[in-house]
C-alpha cells in the first residue's frame, strides 16, 4: 500500500493536492517549512488547520539559515513584495529562494527513506512552471532520478496538478468540495490574504473565473 508525505504550505496548490491524493496515496505526514518568510506564521496556522481537517500528522521544519543566505522580497522586511502579474520575470527574481523546492524535496526524501514512505506529493503546477522552473515536470523528473542514487527506497515525487493552471486547480477544488476557506496563499503576513501580491492575484483571478466570489469576499483583505 502507498504511504505518502505531502509538502504543505497551507496555500491553494498544496491543499488541493491533499484533497485529491489523500485516499489513493494514503497521506500520513505533512511537512511545512519555516525559512523566515513573511507569511511563515500564517502558513503554519493554515497547514495545521488543513492537517486537522484531514486527520494527518503535521511537522514544521525550521530552516533559519535559508533566510540568512538569500536576499529576496519573501524574507526581507525592507523589500516590497511583487504585486499583480504584469512583470513575471522581475517577480520571479524578487521572490526566488536558492534551491527552495530542491531542498524541501530532499528533506522530504530523508523522511521518506527513514519512514519507508513510497511517495512525496508537491503542488507544482503548469501556471507557475511558466516562470518558476522548479515547478516543472522536467524538475520533478530530475529529482526522481536523483533519488535513485541518494535514497535506498526510491520514493517517487508526484505532482497531481502539474498539467493545470490556477483556473483548473480551483475548479477541481470546487468539484471535489475541498475546503478552500482553510487556505492562506499570500506572500505577506496578515489576518487575511492581501489580495494584491502575485500569489493572491493568481488565486483571486481563478476564484472569479470559476464563479466562486464568496471566497473572494472571505479570503481577502479588501
Amino acid at each position: 500500500m502507498n504511504k505518502s508525505i505531502i509538502l504543505l504550505s497551507g496555500g491553494l496548490d498544496s491543499l488541493v493536492c491533499f484533497g485529491l491524493a489523500k485516499d489513493d496515496y494514503n497521506i500520513e505526514l505533512a511537512l511545512t517549512f519555516d525559512y523566515g518568510q513573511k507569511s511563515a506564521i500564517r502558513e503554519i496556522e493554515a497547514s495545521a488547520k488543513i492537517t486537522e481537517y484531514y486527520g494527518t500528522a503535521h511537522k514544521v521544519i525550521k530552516l533559519d539559515w535559508l533566510k540568512d543566505i538569500s536576499d529576496n522580497a519573501l524574507t526581507s522586511a525592507d523589500k516590497n513584495l511583487p504585486q499583480g502579474l504584469d512583470n513575471p520575470e522581475e517577480s520571479v527574481k524578487s521572490v526566488w529562494i536558492p534551491n527552495r523546492n530542491g531542498l524541501f524535496l530532499n528533506i522530504a526524501a530523508a523522511h521518506a527513506e527513514a519512514g519507508n514512505y513510497s511517495h512525496i506529493i508537491i503542488g507544482a503546477n503548469k501556471e507557475e512552471a511558466s516562470t518558476f522552473p522548479d515547478n516543472s515536470q522536467n524538475f520533478i523528473d530530475a529529482v526522481n532520478n536523483e533519488f535513485r542514487y541518494s535514497t535506498m527506497n526510491y520514493p517517487q515525487v508526484i505532482a497531481p496538478l502539474i498539467n493545470l493552471d490556477k483556473n483548473g486547480i480551483v475548479g477541481l477544488a470546487l468539484k471535489h468540495n475541498i475546503p478552500l476557506d482553510l487556505i492562506y496563499s499570500c506572500y505577506d503576513d496578515g489576518e487575511l490574504n492581501c489580495g494584491k501580491c502575485e500569489s493572491c492575484t493568481r488565486l483571486k483571478n481563478a476564484l472569479i473565473f470559476n464563479g466562486a466570489s464568496e471566497y473572494v469576499d472571505t479570503l481577502f483583505n479588501e
